[in-house]
């Protein structure tokens, strides 16, 4: 009898940032976002530099939980939100912990893209969304085999989630979205009439 399973599954983790750790002031953190990008010079520079739309504070701060107390507590939550991915990734950590790498403030103003990339040297990235106002881009997910499908067809409008090539993830305020950190992902265009804020980060394999 004929059998057809799946293989080499991609994971993808979705939950409230609230389920772990201490309750999270969405509005406190979003004030909190466009205060630092207001103060942060060298990141406001870094970004015209560099053609960056919007704000970005990962190549000027690296010790936002250091600095601020709301930072902190969403790393306390984000630590535990990976070592549950991580339990179910089944990953043998060799009594070594998955810790925190980085963690940065992304603003995307209307009309404005991240285009698609990967995070190199991490293990497990994401994103907690701080702002999603109607018309904000939702996270696109690139199938890591696309490079690799040549002569394939494309697949049907309707072909089941785990078959298409991009899949779409809209989430919502308060969501935690994590992956593993050699999954191409892109923002599309932020539709929307104000910006999108959102936190990312890496957690790399402790020693």
């Amino acid at each position: 009898m004929s059998q057809i399973k799946s293989l080499f599954v991609t994971r993808l983790y979705h939950a409230r940032l609230s389920e772990h750790g201490p309750s999270i002031d969405t509005e406190e953190l979003e004030a909190s976002c466009f205060s630092i990008a207001e103060d942060d010079e060298a990141g406001q520079l870094w970004c015209d530099e560099n053609g960056y739309p919007g704000y970005t504070s990962y190549a000027s701060l690296t010790d936002l939980p250091w600095r601020f107390p709301i930072f902190a507590d969403i790393v306390e939550a984000l630590d535990a939100h990976v070592a549950s991915f991580a339990e179910d990734l089944e990953f043998n950590l060799d009594d070594r912990k998955l810790v925190l790498e980085d963690l940065w403030i992304n603003i995307l103003p209307p009309g404005g893209t991240h285009s698609s990339h990967l995070h190199p040297h991490s293990v497990i990235s994401g994103t907690t969304y701080v702002n999603m106002p109607e018309g904000a881009s939702a996270l696109k997910l690139e199938d890591p085999r696309s490079g690799r499908m040549m002569a394939s067809p494309a697949r049907l409008k309707d072909a089941r989630e785990e078959l298409q090539t991009f899949v779409y993830v809209k989430p919502a305020v308060g969501d935690v979205l994590l992956w593993e950190s050699w999954l191409r992902h892109e923002v599309p265009l932020n539709m929307a009439d104000e910006e999108r804020v959102s936190v990312s980060f890496n957690y790399k394999w402790g020693e």
